[in-house]
C-alpha cells in the first residue's frame, strides 16, 4: 500500500509533519477497508476502497462536514480524501470508539432531536451520495411525497427490477408509490438535515461517554427517516425516543410512516445483499397498503 501518498496529502491538509510509526487494520464497516495510521503524537482513521470509489468518499466527506457544522452531535472530523495509483482514500479524525450504552443512549436521542430542529429550504441535497454501495439520488424537490416517490422508493424499485426482482414486489411497490399521499394527509414533513443511514453500526460513544455518529448518507429530509432506521435493526432503548420526543415531539402517525421509510432500507438491502430481504420487503409493503384499504 502506498501510505506515503496518503501521508503527503495529510501533511498538505494539516500543515503539520506526520512521521508514520504504525499501521493497524481496524473495523471500518462493510464497504471499505479501514486502518489507523499512527505517529508518536497523532492518529488518523483511513478508509480505503477501489480507485473508482473516490466520489463516494467525497460525498461522505461532505456529509460529515455538514453534520459537524450543525454542532449538535459529535462526528469524526473529515481531514482529506483523494486517490493513489490503486486506491481511493478518506482520512478522518481517529476516535477511540466503544459501544453506545447507559446515559449516552438518551443523549443520542436528545442531540439528534436538536439536529433535526434546524429546518432547511428544500428536500434533497446539493449532490448525490451513496447508502452502502448504492447510489442515492438527492435531486432537490419542494414536495416530500414526490421526493420519496421518485428519489427513494421508485429508485430502489427500478434497481430491483434491473436485478431481476419483479412480480409481486413491483405490484406492491407501484401501488405503494401511487397511494403514498395517504400517509401524509394529516402530517406535514419539513426538511431537516438527516444522517440518512442511522443503523446501529453507525453510532457509538467516545472515550468521554458521548455519542458519536459516522458513515452518513446525508440529505435534507423528514426527521422520521432517521428515527425509523434506528428502529429497523434495533440496538437502542426506549429512553432514546423519550429523550428525542422531549425536545422535538414525534407525531403519532410515525408508528405507520416508519414502515414506509424502512421499505426503502429493506429494498436497498435486497439490491445489495440478495433475496433474503425479498419477503420482508413485500410483507412490509403489504402491511402499509392494508393501512389504507
Amino acid at each position: 500500500m502506498d501510505w506515503q501518498s496518503i501521508i503527503k496529502q495529510i501533511e498538505l491538509t494539516t500543515q503539520q509533519a506526520f512521521v508514520l510509526e504504525r499501521v493497524e487494520a481496524v473495523s471500518g464497516g462493510d464497504t471499505s477497508a479501514a486502518y489507523c495510521l499512527q505517529s508518536a503524537k497523532q492518529r488518523f482513521f483511513v478508509k480505503l476502497n477501489q480507485a473508482d470509489a473516490l466520489d463516494m468518499f467525497a460525498a461522505e466527506y461532505a456529509g460529515l462536514d455538514a453534520l459537524r457544522q450543525m454542532h449538535c452531535l459529535r462526528v469524526p472530523q473529515p481531514i482529506t480524501f483523494g486517490k493513489t495509483t490503486q486506491h481511493a482514500f478518506l482520512v478522518l479524525e481517529f476516535i477511540a470508539l466503544r459501544p453506545l450504552e447507559g446515559a449516552a443512549q438518551a443523549l443520542l436521542g436528545e442531540q439528534l432531536a436538536y439536529l433535526h430542529l434546524t429546518k432547511q429550504a428544500y428536500f434533497g441535497w446539493h449532490r448525490n451520495n451513496t447508502i452502502g454501495l448504492t447510489m442515492q439520488v438527492n435531486t432537490q424537490r419542494d414536495a416530500w411525497v414526490v421526493f420519496w416517490q421518485e428519489q427513494r422508493l421508485g429508485f430502489q424499485l427500478r434497481l430491483a427490477a434491473s436485478n431481476g426482482y419483479l412480480g409481486k414486489l413491483h405490484s406492491l411497490g407501484d401501488r405503494l408509490c401511487a397511494d403514498m399521499p395517504a400517509f401524509f394527509s394529516q402530517y406535514q414533513a419539513t426538511p431537516a438535515l438527516v444522517h440518512g443511514d442511522l443503523w446501529h453500526g453507525n453510532w457509538a460513544m467516545d472515550e468521554y461517554g458521548k455519542p458519536v455518529i459516522f458513515d452518513p448518507a446525508c440529505y435534507f429530509g423528514d426527521k422520521e427517516v432517521d428515527l425509523a432506521m434506528m428502529e429497523l435493526f434495533g440496538g437502542l432503548t426506549r429512553e432514546v425516543y423519550a429523550a428525542y420526543h422531549a425536545v422535538n415531539p414525534i407525531d403519532a402517525g410515525y408508528v405507520v410512516r416508519k414502515n414506509l421509510y424502512n421499505v426503502y432500507s429493506l429494498l436497498n438491502h435486497l439490491n445489495l445483499f440478495g433475496r433474503g430481504y425479498l419477503k420482508p420487503a413485500e410483507a412490509l409493503m403489504a402491511q402499509l397498503l392494508a393501512e389504507i384499504y
